[in-house]
């Protein structure tokens, strides 16, 4: 199949044809409103109209001719201009009776040279629409050649992703920079030739002439300056990183203008290595990534659990604020050249230490750092993540939060206890342990069919050890098998759905099956801080290659 020839239409004042009432009828209209054109919609009185399709309808934006299409409505619905001939038409109809209608439509057109677009029949049409990114004068159109317009969605969505916000404005403004240097050159053009004619009449009783009387201003000196102006403006376009282009503002029109002045005071002005007329550095310094503030979650521990977000954070942050229960498989990952500080929490301490981490991190945006708040589990389970967005949402930083896989799911699941199972628990609740300033809070009320976790419960029993008991005698697990802080606690029937005490007291496991081996499958057991670094670089380095 030969390639489609892709072409922009001005459609202003065109009369579109749209036979159906559906949404995708209504997605015509909509698109033919867009665009500047008169939407008319072919539909018998009966039809069920979709409901925005109705709005723009009794709207006026839409015409509605209540009947069955009709021959000659081809030739009378148009514009006067044209003899009364439509300018294109959308058929919608679906279904396998609409097949001999579509059919003869798409014959009609085709013989009256009218561009026809029918739904899922691509042998039946003259055109496509593609799907299309819109910002401004901005227009980019991706078609799969009817072989599947939801990959053409993906793909314009991908491509449309890798622009800067608001490009359609810098294209605006190159736009007019290159109008404004066509303009003046017309301008000077004519004035050169205005003086030539006025020199050709001048009377010979006039006083002596001025010094730069003698002075040429020749044709080539104008199209020099003009030539220069447009390599320029095409040097620009061609080669400079979208980024620094978005970033010229309207201000900045007027510095180019007049750096690359169209008359030449001197021949010396003429050189092809005269000034650029805009600083480099400083718009390179306008599109510098934004301080910002982000709130991430550690996960439980495993460098195999974080999330992917907060992997590339850890990375890229140039500051991290890491609480002081982030295990040193997490720490292990920040970069040796990333600034670290971990929290300095310790009984009596804590909101010292909270307040000084806020400081450090309000400091660190003030000075243009992008700042990482590394948080154990998730940052809004327990985290203070609520309260540390409100703080910096208040000093202007509106925080970004990523989540984190909460010990609260994650330590039951590696114990073997489901938090949830049909027939046995149906409902989650976690609560916490330790109430503010040490305080016990209000146990929940008991319900058989809710499993219920509570976090900073207990001491932390060793380390990676599972206590099974049962409330009975819970405490004198833990009082003789030792503890310190944190433990978590989970109360249920579903803590013995996969697994039991046998009828003891207490069962004591030493490890979390399949916990210990995540960072051998994911290949990173026995890799350290250096090494891990080594192939965190790499990796980025891939990437920048790539981009």
């Amino acid at each position: 199949m030969p390639a489609l020839l892709l072409t922009a239409h001005d459609c202003v004042g065109h009369v579109h044809l749209v036979i159906g009432s559906n949404s995708i009828a209504n997605a015509r209209c909509a698109k033919s409103i867009e665009v500047g054109a008169k939407p008319i919609v072919i539909a018998p009185p009966e039809a069920e109209i979709y409901y925005a399709l109705k709005d723009k309808i009794e709207t006026g934006h839409v015409d509605w001719r209540k009947s069955g299409f009709q021959d000659d409505d081809l030739t009378i619905l148009g514009r006067n201009e044209v003899d009364n001939v439509v300018d294109a038409v959308f058929v919608t109809l679906g279904g396998k009776e609409s097949v001999v209608a579509r059919t003869h439509i798409s014959s009609l057109c085709r013989r009256l040279r009218i561009p026809i677009n029918v739904l899922d029949s691509p042998n039946l049409c003259t055109f496509s629409l593609p799907s299309t990114h819109s910002d401004g004068p901005l227009q980019i159109g991706i078609t799969t050649s009817g072989k599947g317009c939801k990959l053409a969605t993906r793909i314009r969505r991908e491509i449309a992703s890798l622009l800067p916000p608001n490009f359609g404005s810098a294209v605006e403004r190159l736009g007019t920079i290159r109008r404004r240097i066509w303009e003046e050159d017309h301008r000077c053009h004519q004035a050169l030739a205005d003086s030539t004619a006025v020199a050709e009449n001048e009377d010979d009783d006039l006083p002596a002439q001025k010094p730069t009387f003698n002075q040429l201003i020749s044709e080539s000196d104008l199209t020099a300056a003009k030539t220069r102006r447009i390599r320029w403006l095409s040097q620009v376009c061609e080669y400079w990183p979208l980024r620094r282009l978005a970033s010229i503002t309207d201000a900045d029109i007027d510095t180019i203008l007049e750096s690359y002045s169209t008359v030449p005071s001197s021949p010396a002005s003429t050189s092809t290595t005269a000034t650029p007329p805009l600083d480099i550095s400083t718009l390179d310094l306008r599109t510098r990534p934004q301080p910002r503030i982000i709130l991430a979650g550690s996960g439980p521990g495993s460098p195999s659990l974080l999330t992917l977000a907060t992997h590339r954070a850890i990375l890229t942050s140039t500051v991290i604020l890491a609480d002081k229960l982030v295990p040193s498989a997490i720490l292990d990952l920040i970069p040796r050249r990333t600034p670290l500080h971990i929290a300095r929490k310790f009984p009596g301490n804590a909101e010292a230490a909270q307040s000084e981490l806020l400081a450090l991190g309000l400091e660190a945006l003030q000075n243009g750092h992008t700042v990482l708040r590394l948080k154990q589990g998730d940052p809004y389970i327990y985290g203070r993540g609520s309260e540390e967005f409100a703080w910096f949402a208040e000093k202007g930083f509106k925080p970004i939060v990523l989540p984190g896989i909460t010990s609260a799911l994650s330590a039951p699941l590696f114990a073997k206890v489901p938090a949830t199972s049909r027939g046995v628990s149906d409902q989650v609740l976690i609560c916490t342990g330790t109430g503010r300033k040490g305080n016990a809070p209000q146990p929940p009320v008991y319900n058989a069919v809710q499993t219920v976790i509570f976090l900073m419960a207990l001491h932390r029993i060793g380390e990676l050890r599972v206590i099974r008991s049962t409330l009975q005698f819970v405490v004198q697990a833990v009082e003789a098998e030792g503890s310190r802080p944190p433990g978590l606690l989970v109360l249920g029937q579903a803590c013995e759905v996969l697994k039991g005490r046998g009828g003891a007291r207490w069962v004591v496991e030493e490890g979390f099956e399949g916990f210990e081996g995540l960072d051998e499958m994911m290949g990173l057991q026995g890799v350290g801080g250096e090494m891990r670094e080594m192939m965190v670089e790499r990796q980025m380095e891939r990437e920048a290659v790539m981009t």
